[in-house]
């Protein structure tokens, strides 16, 4: 099973890790840290290339399903100097409220791996979680849907979002909102960002920040009004342009946007609603409110749909 073997490779990586280390893995052509290793430090040379194999054999396994998941040539680079401290914190900078033209997979290189290996990163973390939960079939279930979708598929590049619909169809068919929930929550467990972030002042923000940083959405705004406050909760009311997964007309996958959430918020409920696609091109606008809120009534977390107006 996929999500087996990724959570069994994970835990070999994490169990050769240690925070006082100074060798760190990248990618000698593209510089890239390599998922699921990018964040880790490993305290030997020899540690980190034990590390860069098991790192080779996860992105392996989730390349027998998507070969356009990007190959890297995993090398150990050495840190002198304190590289944490001089990384780029956010590709892109506040970006949520900026424009890019042309949408998803408009340009070769860094833009289209960086959509790439987000999308297997979210998935990577979901059939993690699927594993080690007691779904059984669901995950057989995900891959038959997502070989039928990748069968149509015309260009190698859409197939990292062909998975993540898959895995959100499934999700929604199968659990109940609840699950979901405790599913996708898990999965932002395992979900490589910051330690800092876990409680991000901006979650939602700093989520779709991500998002366009990649190239899997346009532009986006995000506004709250007094009213969006209260006790035990939290909302905002929020645009999306040219979202990669805003596809077909009636439907939005708003899974990774969840788990983006749920990595960077302490709660674990969160509820969508109002989605609402303001046109009918393509790539479409959707509105949508999205509330954080401490009462057990999770909705929408895998996807939404707009009213019907026919």
């Amino acid at each position: 099973m996929i999500g087996t073997m990724l959570t069994d490779i994970r835990d070999h990586i994490e169990s050769l890790a240690s925070e006082a280390g100074r060798y760190y893995l990248v990618c000698g052509r593209t510089g890239d840290r390599p998922v699921p290793a990018d964040g880790l430090y490993f305290e030997a040379r020899a540690v980190a290339r034990a590390a860069a194999q098991a790192t080779e054999q996860y992105r392996a396994v989730l390349r027998r399903y998507d070969p356009s998941v990007p190959t890297y040539d995993v090398i150990v680079f050495e840190e002198v100097v304190d590289a944490r401290s001089v990384e780029i914190q956010e590709e892109g900078g506040s970006g949520v409220t900026g424009e890019r033209q042309g949408g998803p997979f408009c340009s070769e290189g860094a833009e289209t791996r960086g959509a790439i290996d987000f999308c297997h990163t979210v998935a990577g973390v979901v059939f993690e979680a699927i594993a080690d939960s007691s779904h059984v079939g669901l995950e057989n279930a995900v891959m038959d849907t997502y070989l039928d979708v990748a069968e149509t598929i015309d260009h190698p590049d859409e197939l990292c979002l062909r998975l993540l619909d898959s895995i959100a169809a499934e999700l929604d068919a199968r659990l109940d909102p609840a699950e979901q929930a405790s599913l996708l929550a898990t999965a932002a467990d395992a979900l490589p960002i910051d330690p800092d972030d876990r409680d991000d002042p901006a979650p939602l923000v700093t989520t779709l920040a991500v998002l366009q940083s990649v190239g899997l959405l346009e532009s986006a705004r995000v506004t709250q009004s007094p009213a969006d406050f209260g006790p035990g909760q939290r909302s905002w009311s929020v645009r999306l342009d040219g979202y990669a997964l805003g596809e077909p007309a009636d439907r939005l996958v708003t899974l990774p946007i969840v788990v983006g959430l749920f990595a960077r918020l302490s709660t674990r409920s969160l509820a969508i609603t109002e989605a609402e696609r303001v046109d009918r091109e393509s790539p479409a606008t959707w509105r949508l409110r999205i509330t954080a809120t401490e009462s057990d009534s999770p909705r929408g977390l895998v996807c939404v749909r707009a009213p019907d107006r026919t």
